[in-house]
């Protein structure tokens, strides 16, 4: 479980607000350019919406950019830049994660934090074993320890660990420090799949 303290944990929601709420402000007007190019290279809404897990396993529905053409097959998605679904410029904003931007207003709602285990796909919950349900004992994030430790790259049961080992190490300084470390994945492009 998360330990530092009421006020470290108030902090950290005082931030997630600031935060989340300034970049909707400040990246409104490059987000009417992403929605603009997405509605021009493909037919169908400008945002994804899909269940996840939220705290304690309550489904959520996150908010993206889309990235694939309307009416998708689901499953995982192809490594390489081969994989059908994904739009050209749902590959670009997938490379460059800007496909993730919406995911403020859920920080800004309460539904995620900016930093914290990323948001899992409901069917995997009955999967879980009851050590990897810990991950869940605190909300999702936009980024996370995994995040910043190879992404995609790495299989889902390390992700997990990695996740368990961010709860129990949490303070308000390892989330500054995943954040500055999640600006330089981001740039290196390390772990991602563009499809």
């Amino acid at each position: 479980m998360m330990q530092g303290g009421r006020i470290q944990l108030a902090i950290k929601r005082l931030v997630d607000l600031l935060v989340s709420a300034l970049g909707l402000l400040f990246l409104s007007p490059f987000g009417v350019l992403i929605a603009m190019a997405i509605k021009s290279d493909s037919p169908g809404p400008v945002f994804f919406r899909q269940e996840r897990l939220g705290l304690r396993g309550e489904p959520f529905r996150v908010l993206k950019f889309r990235t694939m053409v309307v009416g998708a097959p689901d499953g995982a998605v192809k490594k390489g830049d081969l994989d059908p679904r994904i739009t050209k410029v749902g590959a670009f904003l997938r490379r460059w994660s800007l496909d993730e931007i919406p995911q403020l207003y859920n920080v800004l709602k309460g539904d995620m934090s900016l930093v914290g285990p990323r948001p899992d796909r409901v069917f995997r919950l009955p999967g879980y074993t009851g050590h990897q349900k810990q991950r869940l004992l605190v909300k999702p994030g936009i980024t996370g320890l995994a995040q910043i430790n190879g992404r995609n790259a790495i299989p889902w049961e390390q992700r997990y660990e990695l996740d368990i080992a961010y709860i129990d190490a949490w303070s308000i300084w390892l989330d500054a420090k995943i954040l500055l470390k999640t600006a330089g994945a981001i740039l290196s492009k390390r772990g991602i799949d563009t499809g």
